[in-house]
């Protein structure tokens, strides 16, 4: 599949991996094969100045889960350490 896109009122062609840079808009534009939504096929991203793909809606809600159960797993991890050294962690 050849995707085109038009940038200045040239056309372009959109490589996979290979963002375009719109500087009007600050922001790059890009294309990768992916599964969402149990779909699988080219899907249109957004890109920062570095090329990092900004992730869509479902992949910041999983990142956001993930981060609240590894902070939940450090504090039960800190607490036992401090019920080792005899602090009860309650009394602070």
């Amino acid at each position: 599949m050849v995707n085109y896109g038009v940038q200045k009122y040239h056309y372009y062609q959109l490589q996979s991996g290979s963002p375009v840079w719109m500087p009007e808009v600050g922001l790059g534009i890009g294309y990768e094969r992916e599964n969402y939504a149990g779909v699988t096929r080219e899907w249109l991203y957004w890109y920062d100045e570095t090329g990092k793909r900004y992730p869509t809606p479902n992949e910041r809600i999983e990142q956001e889960s993930l981060r609240a159960v590894r902070s939940e797993q450090r504090v039960e991890e800190l607490t036992r350490r401090l019920r080792a050294l005899g602090v009860d962690p309650d009394s602070l």
